[in-house]
């Protein structure tokens, strides 16, 4: 029986399941529910606030030490520090040059639909202190650099500071390969089974994911109201059909730099598409997309360098957002930026909005300094946007999660750390691994599906896809980082 038969069957048994046991149809359910409660009941929208918040209380508890885990576990198997050091720096190019790229791809299409044109404010008219509610403190260039080395290592995980636990993972991972994995074993098997526990509580979360889609949802609508649509009708307008247009580029840029087809990945990641749009927010997601990308083929080491990192320093769809939103207000005001103001507003986008990651109303916080640095136009216009920026969100956050997902696969491409193999079979609706089973609740299907292997001489599925195992290190044959249990490159060949 060949891998696509194992699927088929896989298949099979999925479709006996009522569909609306399926996480997917429950959270369209929730989201269409929560629109209609923020609209028809726009007070008991605003008071369903604390389900969206509680969800993502409860997703950022464990979000920390499942970053540290999967990246101490992940460097452990690739077994090689400078590698780990290749992926890093691959990451960060990818990430400078998408961003770029997004910001200059907002410009243009911020250039045509000219969104800001016939709205001739008057700056007189203008309050700033309405921005003083939902922004932080700006970070200085060497500010943030400081703020990624953690004073204490506690104080990282308390703060849930990624960038911070991100830092000490990859010296805690680098520690151990140097040590080597045999004095490491009992730390090593340890933290093995401390992810599986992770994992366990993950899955008891999503349980109860389209509660919080819900409560999300209502609340942004009966917040700030349909109405909100009219208002900045071409604004929204053009950054939605900018970001439809970039995710269709991003199709380009996996099929041609990892072979990846994105189509497939995106009807394999649905569910957490949805999350993340019903909750307007991709750390909402980001233990399921750190799986699914690893049940997909991307090496554990890669997944839990280059996700984090992205969260921080890959925001494609908040860059297209900035640059489209600054010629908005230019226009607004009554000013045409010409080439030279255009191309010196993206080089301080691109540097203050990798400055103020992590921020509160970063966006805000970048447009305010790109204004005061071009002064065409007040920093209180900023303020103009607050109306339409929770409308965005879902713009923002579909672009950013799709852009990190395909910088993944790009980089494991890249050092040789995606399994197409595991790809192909987890897009035909496999289960490739045990971790992706517990998270993704599926283990029921994921024995059957080993058992039907082990029936037809097929090599079983890796128990985990990170650490080899803590007796011996990586057989001659087998991939690096490709997790315990895996088979020797040629096996392959055969199905």
């Amino acid at each position: 029986m060949s891998i696509a038969a194992v699927a088929e069957g896989n298949a099979g048994r999925l479709k006996k399941r009522p569909f609306y046991t399926s996480l997917f149809f429950q959270l369209i359910a929730a989201v269409v529910l929560g629109i209609s409660i923020g609209h028809l009941f726009p007070d008991l929208g605003q008071q369903l606030r604390p389900l969206g918040d509680g969800f993502i209380r409860l997703i950022k508890m464990i979000i920390a030490p499942l970053i540290f885990l999967v990246i101490v576990t992940g460097i452990s198997a690739v077994g090689d520090v400078k590698s780990v050091g290749r992926v890093g720096v691959k990451a960060l190019l990818y990430f400078t040059v998408a961003t770029g790229f997004a910001l200059t791809f907002g410009l243009i299409v911020a250039n045509i639909a000219q969104p800001g044109a016939g709205m001739d404010i008057d700056p007189a008219t203008l309050d700033s202190s309405a921005l003083d509610g939902v922004t932080g403190q700006a970070q200085s260039g060497a500010e943030f650099v400081l703020g990624v080395i953690p004073v204490s290592v506690l104080g990282a995980f308390a703060e849930n500071n990624l960038l911070q636990v991100l830092f000490f993972a990859v010296f805690f991972g680098a520690a151990v390969v140097v040590i080597g994995q045999k004095k490491c074993a009992p730390v090593l098997t340890l933290f093995e089974t401390i992810l599986e526990v992770v994992f366990r509580i993950m899955a008891w979360v999503m349980r109860v994911a389209p509660i919080g889609a819900l409560g999300a949802m209502a609340f942004i609508i009966g917040q700030y109201g349909i109405e909100t649509l009219g208002t900045f009708g071409k604004l929204i307008l053009a950054c939605y059909a900018a970001a439809l247009v970039f995710m269709g580029l991003l199709f380009v840029v996996a099929w041609t730099l990892a072979r990846v087809p994105l189509w497939q990945f995106i009807k394999y990641t649905r569910e957490e598409f949805l999350l993340a749009l019903g909750t307007a927010s991709t750390e909402a997601v980001m233990p399921r997309i750190m799986t699914k990308l690893t049940n997909a083929g991307c090496s554990r080491a890669t997944v839990g360098l280059v996700v984090p990192t992205g969260y921080s320093f890959n925001l494609d769809g908040a860059a297209i957002y900035l640059s489209i939103s600054l010629l908005f207000l230019a226009q607004a005001f009554g000013h045409d930026l010409t080439l030279g103001q255009q191309i010196a507003a993206l080089g301080i986008l691109l540097l203050t909005s990798k400055g103020m990651a992590g921020v509160p109303g970063s966006s805000f916080l970048a447009l305010s300094a790109t204004a005061a640095a071009l002064g065409i136009f007040p920093v209180a216009g900023v303020a103009l946007l607050l109306g339409a920026d929770r409308i965005m969100d879902s713009m923002r956050v579909s672009v950013n999660l799709l852009g990190n997902c395909v910088a993944t696969f790009v980089v494991a491409a890249w050092e040789k750390q995606l399994d197409r193999d595991m790809m192909r079979r987890a897009f035909a609706g496999e289960i490739t691994n045990e971790a992706s089973a517990i998270i993704l609740d599926a283990e029921e299907e994921f024995e059957e599906d080993e058992a039907i292997r082990a029936e037809q001489g097929l090599p079983s599925a890796p128990r985990w896809t990170g650490a080899p195992s803590v007796e011996t290190s990586v057989e001659p044959g087998v991939e690096a980082g490709a997790g315990i249990g895996a088979e020797p490159v040629g096996a392959r060949s055969g199905r």
